[in-house]
């Protein structure tokens, strides 16, 4: 079948390409990098004609709500309405567990699309994931504050992004079927455990501190009311040997 798959760069998006190719699908990327800019509705319609379905793993580096929302909403109603003009079967939507419980923030813009996928024109399925193991690389360089690295206390589930993938292209193979159970990581871990991990694997230098983030957001990080619900799917590859398996443990 041909799959279209936005944010084909990405982190999760890169592997949803390689499952996608290995399966034998046709795949066609939607990324920047590749010509196709999400916010481009013209670009779309075009890059969509002749596909079966649709995966949307895209995203956008920020943690300012309303520019989450702005990326989002533009690039959601773009993809439904060139989805829907082109005949797509299938919307497969990467989401977040327990987006709804934390709408601000990069969450806010995670659940518009959500309340646009689940509204909008074509069949879909919405797979809500725990944070990736590439998570703690990122909370690393972004909690730099001169020589200090600050880590939101948080509690997590994080998972494989090739796992994520592979279940992104499996439901896409199949019917649409609406939100379906959150897919996790095999334990729960601590996020400062996770970068001071990575750090020492990779030679990172510099003190790595524990902050508590203010507002909602925070306090549902704190409290596990991000983890997933009971029955969750869960993946098998753990932080720790995926960095061992990269080559950083």
């Amino acid at each position: 079948m041909r799959i279209a798959i936005a944010g084909a760069t990405g982190t999760v998006g890169a592997s949803v390409v390689r499952v996608a190719r290995a399966r034998g699908h046709d795949v066609v990327s939607l990324s920047r990098a590749e010509g196709v800019d999400l916010l481009d509705a013209a670009a779309v319609v075009r890059a969509l004609d002749g596909a079966d379905a649709v995966i949307d793993a895209s995203g956008i580096q920020t943690t300012s709500g309303r520019a989450s929302r702005a990326f989002f909403g533009a690039s959601t109603s773009n993809l439904l309405t060139a989805g829907e003009a082109a005949g797509v079967g299938h919307l497969v939507s990467l989401s977040i567990v327990n987006v709804d419980r934390a709408p601000s923030g990069y969450y806010a813009g995670k659940a518009l699309q959500e309340s646009l996928v689940t509204r909008g024109p074509l069949p879909y399925t919405i797979l809500p994931a725990t944070q990736f193991h590439e998570f703690a690389a990122q909370i690393y360089d972004r909690g730099r504050i001169g020589p200090v690295h600050a880590v939101p206390i948080m509690r997590t589930r994080p998972i494989a992004a090739v796992e994520v993938a592979e279940r992104l292209v499996e439901l896409a193979e199949s019917d649409a079927r609406g939100r379906v159970r959150d897919l996790a990581g095999p334990r729960e871990e601590r996020l400062i455990d996770l970068v001071r991990s990575f750090a020492s694997a990779t030679a990172r230098r510099g003190p790595i501190v524990s902050v508590p983030l203010p507002g909602a957001m925070g306090a549902a990080m704190r409290s596990g009311a991000l983890l997933p619900a009971p029955g969750a799917q869960l993946g098998t590859l753990t932080f720790a040997e995926w960095l061992h398996d990269r080559g950083d443990g």
